[in-house]
């Protein structure tokens, strides 16, 4: 799903929102029953493509863990709705990339230490993991952070990885990546909510929304 450049987005007046962030928000971009509804569909095709695959979901945290939560959730109940049983374990690893809202040269990898277990296993990231590897994750930009995230992965041989992110942005340093599964595509803007941060802000916010320079200067660090 692709939302324009010159898309205006929702008014903020026609949401619910917590009352500490009145001020801080442009607008509301994608809403949080948009963003259930288009998880759902993303589960439904992951199923399809899994097979008779069990899979190791590596949750790319933090930003991440809401969309992994959420995606799981569904591919577990379309699994016991069906004929087949879908094993599922989670791991996680986290990623700091951003100081304020710029993306800093050199990234940290936590948690990176543990993925010897992926070795033979089928894989999805998730922005996800297992015989089947999925990466889970929350957003991707230039594509830099997962062709690190990536080269770490792959030295221990999973039998196969794909990567699904709830956002992919439209930048203007792209580097060619695209993720496997995405929800939407989104013009280059600065976005929080629906456990997107800036500055451990905003991940209490449902909605996916604009972040205003109000909202910046008040959390920056």
């Amino acid at each position: 799903m692709q939302i324009s450049d010159n898309f205006p987005g929702y008014s903020l007046d026609l949401f619910t929102y917590p009352q500490h962030y009145y001020g801080d928000l442009e607008y509301v971009l994608i809403p949080h029953g948009i963003i259930v509804d288009r998880t759902e569909r993303l589960a439904k095709e992951i199923m399809q493509d899994i097979g008779d695959n069990d899979i190791v979901v590596l949750c790319v945290l933090k930003g991440g863990y809401k969309f992994c939560a959420d995606l799981v959730e569904h591919i577990k109940n379309l699994s016991r709705n069906s004929e087949r049983f879908i094993s599922m374990k989670v791991d996680f690893v986290r990623l700091k990339s951003y100081h304020n809202d710029q993306s800093m040269q050199d990234m940290l990898i936590m948690g990176a230490d543990g993925l010897s277990k992926l070795t033979g296993k089928l894989s999805f990231v998730f922005h996800f993991f297992f015989s089947f590897l999925m990466f889970c994750k929350d957003i991707v930009g230039t594509g830099r952070t997962m062709k690190v995230l990536l080269n770490n992965i792959e030295k221990y041989k999973p039998k196969m990885i794909k990567v699904t992110s709830l956002l992919v942005k439209r930048t203007s340093r792209p580097d060619g990546y695209r993720p496997d599964y995405y929800g939407f595509e989104i013009p280059d803007l600065f976005v929080v909510g629906y456990a997107l941060d800036y500055n451990e802000h905003f991940r209490d916010l449902n909605h996916i929304c604009v972040i205003n320079d109000r909202g910046k200067a008040k959390y920056r660090v």
